[in-house]
């Protein structure tokens, strides 16, 4: 641990920016350059009253010339939408990029143009863009790899995270979008989901670490039905509709599946099929010469999850940007920093 102190802006400040806002303030090798929000009545406002703590002296700024006109080495960037725009004025300003937003951990899936225009900016820049979060990220690769770190053979790697939603209390999330309470032949079987579109690329990145690039990544989604009513907390769910969602994210190689992501959703546990439910939280699984099987769970109760839960995606990006800051410019890969050893002193 060096004793570099690091200027930091904060980009966003919805639930997972405001805790990463937060974590910067209390972060003991950070110091907080600049905070850009997105609605009005916050600019302005101190960043530090912000997320309930001590003024600080830095006025939030609602544009992106305050950020850079800031200097900070690098932006926590955790905006709603990713925009290229904005990321290469960072990057090109010498503003390194850690960032919780799906598409950016493994170069080669960035559509080409885009990949071009980010990679000249870190070069313009000499700055570093890296992509993380809870997931895609910390159990995605840097789980994996601390367990295959076991491994001589792998023959296939499973995890399975497991989402308990009865108590969320979101009828568009439960209903409009996912399903839950319909009829499943209104639901189309290919219809991408979050896992189905920011799984393969942290397939390709934990692969390509491992020297097993994939041939391909392939998904799918199933549908169970309750086998009897369902009170949960946004009213009824009716026996005969969707009562759990399975997605399964597969990578082949060679045409062996060796990489699998399950995502079981549900909001009972009484369906048909019968499938396995576990509280909420992963499972992992690796199948080789030194086969290993861990259940990680969530140490929280469901009244506090809600405060808890930004932390799973703010924290990886946070205890990353020392690293982000001290790495040679460009698109980094979990696989090109060192092992991310998080600084909690104090």
């Amino acid at each position: 641990m060096t004793d570099r102190r690091y200027r930091v802006a904060q980009w966003g400040t919805g639930n997972v920016g405001m805790r990463a806002l937060a974590a910067i303030i209390e972060h003991p090798a950070m110091d907080l350059a600049a905070l850009r929000v997105f609605s009005a009545e916050k600019v302005g406002q101190d960043a530090g009253t912000l997320c309930g703590k001590a003024p600080l002296g830095v006025p939030a700024a609602g544009d992106i010339d305050a950020v850079i006109a800031a200097s900070p080495d690098c932006a926590v960037y955790m905006p709603n939408q990713a925009n290229i725009d904005d990321m290469c004025a960072l990057l090109e300003a010498g503003i390194s990029i850690a960032t919780a937003c799906v598409g950016f951990n493994h170069r080669d899936s960035i559509p080409r143009d885009d990949r071009v225009r980010l990679e000249d900016a870190c070069a313009k820049g000499r700055s570093s863009l890296y992509a993380t979060g809870s997931s895609p990220g910390w159990i995605t690769e840097l789980v994996p790899l601390a367990m295959l770190n076991m491994q001589r053979r792998l023959d296939r790697y499973i995890i399975t995270d497991y989402a308990d939603m009865a108590s969320r209390d979101s009828h568009d999330m439960l209903v409009n979008r996912l399903g839950f309470g319909t009829d499943p032949a209104s639901r189309p079987v290919d219809r991408p989901l979050g896992t189905a579109t920011s799984t393969p690329p942290t397939f390709h990145a934990l692969a390509d670490a491992i020297g097993l690039s994939l041939d391909d990544v392939t998904t799918t989604i199933e549908y169970a039905l309750a086998s009897t009513p369902a009170d949960i907390a946004i009213g009824r769910i009716d026996a005969g509709t969707i009562g759990a969602i399975r997605m399964a994210v597969r990578g082949w190689r060679g045409g062996e599946e060796i990489l699998t992501r399950y995502s079981l959703w549900y909001v009972t546990r009484d369906t048909d099929p019968a499938w396995e439910y576990r509280d909420s939280g992963w499972r992992v699984q690796v199948k080789g010469d030194t086969s290993l099987d861990i259940a990680i769970g969530f140490d929280v109760s469901s009244e506090d999850y809600p405060a808890y839960s930004p932390g799973l995606t703010a924290h990886p990006v946070i205890n990353a940007v020392p690293y982000v800051c001290d790495a040679p410019p460009g698109i980094l890969e979990t696989a090109d920093l060192p092992m991310l050893a998080p600084n909690l002193t104090r």
